[in-house]
């Protein structure tokens, strides 16, 4: 249950541990039971699998009966269908996306211009790596995360990781 639409609903999770084998769930709608085609049917399955009935009253579906079970399957059918269209058209929109330029994801909080003015602060040597940050709106990790390690400002260079300290 991925969507905010379909929040936690505890009567009907009492409603659907209290059923039993044998038993048959009674629903005035159909919506009184899942909130999406792909929420219904997945709760109706989960009733199957537990030999529990399905009755809906506005619709007439009974899943006692051929019928009612031929009505559910075109339901399971439908929601497949559904998931395969929202799929493709999220792809086609990625692609045009994608075409004109624009990715997905959050952007760059460090531009190629802020990229540049911090290189060139650091250059002058006037400011700290902190400093630098604060002046542009970002934070220290994100300058080394985009600028790498850089010399420091007096010149002396310090061990790496990977030497041992003399």
């Amino acid at each position: 249950m991925g969507s905010g639409t379909i929040r936690k609903r505890p009567q009907l999770e009492a409603c659907l541990d209290y059923v039993r084998a044998g038993d048959t769930l009674v629903v005035w709608r159909l919506d009184r039971l899942g909130r999406s085609l792909r929420h219904l049917v997945d709760v109706v399955a989960q009733l199957e699998q537990r030999h529990v009935a399905f009755e809906s009253l506005r619709e007439k579906i009974d899943t006692t009966t051929a019928g009612g079970k031929l009505q559910l399957h075109i339901f399971a059918a439908l929601a497949e269908f559904e998931r395969e269209l929202i799929r493709e058209r999220s792809q086609a929109g990625r692609e045009v996306a994608k075409a004109a330029g624009r990715l997905g994801g959050r952007p760059l909080k460090l531009t190629p211009e802020k990229r540049g003015a911090a290189l060139a602060m650091r250059e002058r040597g006037e400011m700290t790596m902190s400093q630098i940050a604060r002046a542009l709106g970002v934070g220290r990790t994100t300058l080394y995360d985009h600028l790498g390690e850089l010399p420091p400002l007096d010149g002396i260079p310090r061990p790496s990781d990977d030497e041992p300290a003399a």
